[in-house]
């Protein structure tokens, strides 16, 4: 049959039955009529072949090569084409709309409007209402022509050129919003004004694409000069400065058309981080940066024939004055408000309300917030008390010029919530700008040796005799002995350079020994010890794991260590400290995550730090200023002193079971760029060298504290078969249980600077490092007190200046 008559046959059939191979029909050529018989039964052969060709096909055979053929039908280079073509359609139409119905706003933002922000103490009473918003808008005219080109500089160089777009970087940042990523960079000065100026800092594709229009209508309805102008006026340079009129006095006391252009290169620096690169506040990491920033600024300007290159490589780096504090901010307020503001500015951007710091600080900075801290006002005002009467009130810097470089800082934080409850961040902020309740410029010195025996304790270390490491264990406690297994040489002097032999780690501990925690730490490993710091709360990103690190080389602030301390006090669970109790405006309603996080060391581990430290306030550096405390009344006491080297730093950082104190005092130069000092002969009061030690003044401000504002005397709940920590040899009322037996052994040994030969914790004197202060009483024989404790503790109690 021919192809015409099979496809009549076909055509009357309806459908065609499976159809047989070539070599089939050509062996058996069918008659018509037998064709048409076929045709007629084509429907039920049609069926019968399909199911047959569905159970017998072959993978891979002509069934998948059917399959492939449809794909390939549905997805033609026609067809792709004009998909995209139409999408590109719809997408240029929709621009079309959103250009055509979005105008330039008439007027300014709500947050680029004069607001203020409200403090509050955790009862919701008012701390402090910030001023007006310091913002003074210049012409553009009245500014330096090359002071105005190193914003261009800074920030887009093809500024005059550009039509105030950024299209890559914008459909980025559209990109980063629809998958969650957070912002990206790239915006020109003029996407910058209209989103500072005429929308807000919301992370929407909305907002994103509202910038872009706005922009490219800006850019063709407006002078470039009109834009640029806006920008620096509208812009947050940190300090509370909005604009650079504000900017010029907040950093160099001159009006914006006094700049020079060293100083503008100085103000556009700022605006990528003014935080961070504010440089009365910055970290030496930041300082390095703004410093390199500043130096692109200026070679940019070079490039650009903005500036000739002699004049350049005249410039030295504008070092900004000192800030001055805003009205309403004298005493601990400023300090407050700023680290709220930090805090806030830090949730915003781990929200995702804010792409970055910078914009985070803009919003705050822009006003209108309703701020609750945790700040208990009761607390807090004790412990401004406490400061002054133990410290301050005894510093006399006309007669002593060391008493004007003396700096204390503290903060206390509740275990059980990481609330915040107190701070204490200098004798007052508008004297003093930076907080030294959270700067970390200086080292905590012995408070780091707690975080060492965690460690330990944590990971079941071992000694070298391959002894498993706890509060009983025996190390060498030789001054200057060199560390066994270190691939580094390390051999640490022990405070006055006293040799103590053998000593158990409770004793190490209490005495503050350094060869012994040099040793821990490698025992441990160094990279695990700073691993558990950072689980525990300190910052240690850039630290090297180097045995030096054991004697708390690196920096570190009171805030930190007191959520260190509040993590051990909470039984291994991470305690973050928290500031800010809520936070709304009218756009945002931020709450604080969780301050109580996960385990991060054991709670057996927490638990035998715990019970250590205990034998520091009772049998060690701290017992002069807390074990001997008349207001103490039998409370539970954990804690550790700490003092740098050259006594640039001093600490004593402690906790009851309901309260968690960091205390520190620092060295610090009253004259610019204020270098660190040493404490030592502050106060004139302590005798011998007159070193100021942990167990001197931090203790005795934390005790002052600490006891003055507990509420009841509480227990330790701790789950630990380890720990020898010495009971207190004190009890104003109940008589020591069978468990709280007072040291045997008087509290005025004779120091001994020989090793012995053997030694257990009940046979030890307790004062075996020298003290550089006489006694001014009847030596403590460790047995209870009979009579009635003093109402006042003595002017110059008994201060172990071996105290680190």
């Amino acid at each position: 049959m021919g192809r015409a008559e099979e496809r009549r046959a076909r055509q009357r059939g309806g459908r065609r039955a499976a159809p047989r191979n070539r070599s089939s029909q050509a062996a058996a050529p069918e008659s018509r009529t037998e064709s048409v018989s076929s045709a007629e039964g084509a429907p039920q052969a049609a069926v019968g072949g399909r199911v047959a060709a569905r159970r017998g096909a072959p993978k891979g055979g002509k069934g998948a090569k059917g399959e492939k053929g449809r794909i390939r039908r549905l997805f033609t280079w026609k067809k792709m084409l004009g998909t995209f073509l139409g999408f590109t359609v719809l997408v240029i139409g929709a621009f079309i709309i959103l250009y055509m119905t979005t105008p330039i706003p008439d007027t300014a933002n709500a947050e680029a409007e004069l607001q203020s922000n409200v403090y509050k103490y955790s009862d919701g009473t008012m701390l402090a209402r910030d001023g007006k918003l310091n913002r003074e808008n210049v012409d553009l005219a009245e500014i330096d022509k090359a002071v105005q080109h190193t914003f261009v500089a800074a920030e887009n160089k093809s500024f005059y050129q550009d039509a105030g777009v950024d299209l890559k970087g914008t459909t980025r940042g559209v990109l980063n919003t629809l998958m969650g990523k957070g912002a990206q960079g790239g915006s020109t000065i003029t996407q910058q004004y209209v989103k500072n100026y005429y929308l807000t800092q919301e992370q929407t594709v909305t907002r994103k694409l509202k910038e872009l229009v706005i922009s490219l209508k800006l850019d063709r309805e407006k002078s470039k000069d009109y834009i640029l102008a806006g920008y620096i006026n509208s812009s947050y340079y940190g300090r509370g400065a909005y604009g650079i009129q504000a900017a010029a006095q907040a950093y160099y006391r001159v009006d914006a058309d006094r700049l020079s252009v060293a100083q503008g290169a100085y103000l556009a620096a700022l605006l990528q981080a003014p935080s961070q690169y504010d440089w009365a506040a910055a970290s030496d990491t930041g300082k390095k940066l703004v410093e390199q920033r500043w130096n692109y600024v200026l070679d940019n300007m070079v490039e650009e024939d903005w500036l000739d290159k002699s004049e350049r490589d005249a410039m030295t780096f504008p070092v900004p004055k000192e800030p001055k504090a805003a009205p309403g901010q004298e005493g601990q307020v400023g300090y407050l408000v700023k680290a709220a503001n930090a805090e806030l500015e830090k949730q915003l951007v781990a929200q995702g309300v804010a792409d970055n710091s910078t914009e985070a600080e803009a919003m705050v900075g822009a006003g209108g917030w309703n701020i609750t801290l945790n700040v208990d006002k009761k607390k807090q005002k004790a412990l401004e008390a406490s400061v002054k009467d133990q410290l301050t009130s005894k510093l006399d810097k006309k007669k002593r010029p060391v008493d004007g470089d003396v700096q204390a800082g503290a903060v206390s934080v509740n275990p059980k919530t990481g609330a915040v409850v107190a701070m204490y961040g200098g004798v007052n902020y508008v004297e003093h700008y930076t907080n030294n309740a959270t700067r970390t410029d200086y080292q905590p010195a012995s408070t780091f040796k707690p975080v060492i025996l965690a460690a330990a304790l944590d990971q079941g270390a071992v000694t070298q005799d391959d002894e498993k490491i706890g509060a009983n264990t025996i190390y060498d406690g030789t001054s200057k002995r060199p560390v066994v297994g270190s691939d580094i040489g390390f051999a640490p002097e022990n405070e006055d350079d006293v040799d103590y032999g053998d000593v158990t780690v409770q004793t190490a501990m209490n005495k503050s020994i350094n060869s012994v925690f040099a040793q821990m730490g490698v025992d441990v490993g160094m990279d695990k010890v700073l691993k558990t710091a950072g689980a525990l709360g300190m910052d240690t990103a850039d630290l090297k794991a180097v045995p030096a690190q054991t004697l708390g080389t690196m920096g570190a602030s009171p805030l930190q260590m007191a959520g260190v301390y509040a993590t051990l006090d909470n039984h291994g669970r991470q305690v973050t400290p928290t500031l800010i109790k809520s936070a709304e405006n009218s756009a945002h309603a931020v709450t604080p995550a969780d301050p109580i996080g996960d385990e991060v060391i054991s709670r057996e581990a927490a638990d035998t730090v715990t019970s250590v430290l205990t034998g520091v306030v009772d049998d060690g550096t701290a017992r002069a200023s807390v074990l001997d405390n008349p207001q103490r009344n039998g409370q539970k006491v954990a804690g550790k002193t700490g003092t740098s080297d050259d006594n640039k730093s001093a600490w004593f950082t402690a906790y009851t079971p309901d309260l968690v104190t960091a205390v520190g005092l620092f060295g610090e130069s009253a004259k610019p760029p204020h270098p660190q000092v040493t404490l030592t002969g502050a106060t004139g009061t302590v005798p011998g060298k007159g070193r100021i030690a942990g167990g001197g003044f931090p203790a005795r401000i934390w005790a002052a504290y600490t006891f003055g504002v507990a509420s009841k005397v509480s227990k330790f709940d701790l789950e630990t078969d380890q720990g020898a920590a010495v009971q207190p040899t004190i009890t104003a009322s109940p008589s020591p249980s069978a468990s709280e037996e007072p040291s045997e052994e008087p509290s005025t040994a004779t120091p001994s600077t020989k090793p012995p030969k053997t030694q257990t914790p009940s046979q030890e004197p307790t004062t075996e490092e020298p003290s550089e202060e006489p006694t001014t009483g009847e030596p403590t024989t460790g047995e209870p007190t009979t009579g009635e404790p003093t109402t006042e503790p003595p002017e110059n109690p008994l201060d172990p200046q071996f105290g680190q």
